[in-house]
């Protein structure tokens, strides 16, 4: 996640099947919606802090900045 290291997450990938509903990615700022495959990230020291991203926008997280739309 954007702050922190790729140790200190847990990312969960999340088929089609088990999205029932919809998220805000916050990496492009556009809606995951339910029934889209995507990664859920969580930070190991603040779980309640986790976040639904786009498997493409949780890829390329270190090429752009966060909320920037790719559409």
């Amino acid at each position: 996640m954007i702050g922190y290291e790729d140790d200190e997450v847990d990312v969960r990938f999340i088929q089609p099947y088990q999205a029932t509903k919809s998220y805000l990615c916050p990496g492009c700022n556009q809606d995951i919606p339910a029934g889209a495959g995507h990664v859920v990230v969580v930070p190991h020291e603040a779980v309640d802090l986790r976040r639904h991203w786009h498997r493409g926008c949780w890829n390329a997280r270190h090429r752009r900045r966060p909320g920037r739309s790719t559409r």
